[in-house]
C-alpha cells in the first residue's frame, strides 16, 4: 500500500512540471513511425522486384506489318 501512496504523492509533482505547450510523441510515436517506415521500405523493395520482371518492349502491331491499301481503291 505504501507504493500506491508514494505514486499518488508523485503524480501532482509530475503534473506541475509538465509543460502543456510542449507535446512530444514519446516512445509510442517512435514505434509507430518506425513500423510505417519499415512497411514502406518493404513495399518499395517488392515493387522494385516486380518492376524488374516487367518487359517494356512493345509487341509489334500485326496490322502495321501488312502494307495498307491506297485509300482510292477501298471504295471501289
Amino acid at each position: 500500500m505504501s507504493a500506491h501512496l508514494a505514486l499518488t504523492q508523485l503524480v501532482p509533482f509530475a503534473a506541475e512540471e509538465l509543460d502543456k505547450n510542449k507535446v512530444t510523441p514519446g516512445v509510442l510515436g517512435f514505434v509507430v513511425f518506425a513500423a510505417l517506415a519499415l512497411a514502406v521500405w518493404m513495399l518499395m523493395k517488392s515493387m522494385n522486384r516486380h518492376m524488374g520482371k516487367v518487359s517494356f518492349e512493345e509487341a509489334p502491331d500485326p496490322e502495321a506489318a501488312t502494307p495498307a491499301e491506297p485509300a482510292s481503291t477501298k471504295g471501289k
